[in-house]
């Protein structure tokens, strides 16, 4: 059985509270093995036999959808693309110590041209980006609560679904449940 991450939009903000036991029931009655969570802020890890992540997102999105009655979209990542993703520097380590939020998105595919073009777009001197297959890394200067790009502008741009997380987060999440 291979291991994944699924990382979560819409859950635990906008008043969408889902408990990390009932995410885990709603993965194991989906027919997913060795469930675990990781921080409310849905990120969960599991083993399945299937070899698509397409097929085991759409899994998830439909369990997730009958339980809970409202979308959540699942960006599923393997263990070891979770990892390289943590490891990933897409930013120098000076560039990065200065800066308010250093977010990776987990998005539906690579970026075509149309995308690509989109998130030149929302370059600037406080919002720099790099992409990394589906992985595209954000670097602003202010917190990002602070900054004027929300996730409904940048999937805009982009073209596509996506959800964010902390480089922190993932970086912590990859050491303690995606090492080999």
């Amino acid at each position: 059985m291979a291991r994944y991450v699924a990382f979560l939009r819409a859950v635990n903000v906008g008043g969408r509270i889902v408990k990390m036991e009932e995410l885990r029931r709603i993965f194991e009655a989906a027919g997913l093995k060795d469930v675990q969570t990781f921080i409310a802020s849905g990120n969960v890890i599991f083993s399945t036999s299937a070899a698509s992540t397409a097929k085991v997102e759409e899994t998830v999105e439909r369990h997730l959808q009958k339980t809970l009655g409202y979308a959540v979209p699942a960006f599923v990542r393997s263990v070891a693309e979770v990892a390289a993703a943590a490891a990933h520097r897409a930013f120098t380590e000076k560039d990065v110590a200065i800066a308010g939020a250093h977010i990776v998105a987990f998005a539906r595919g690579p970026l075509d041209a149309t995308g690509k073009k989109g998130l030149a777009a929302l370059e600037s001197p406080i919002d720099r980006f790099a992409t990394r297959g589906r992985e595209i890394y954000w670097l602003s200067t202010p917190r990002q609560g602070e900054s004027k790009l929300t996730l409904v502008k940048f999937e805009r741009a982009i073209g596509m679904p996506a959800t964010m997380r902390s480089m922190t987060s993932v970086g912590k999440l990859a050491a303690k449940h995606c090492a080999s």
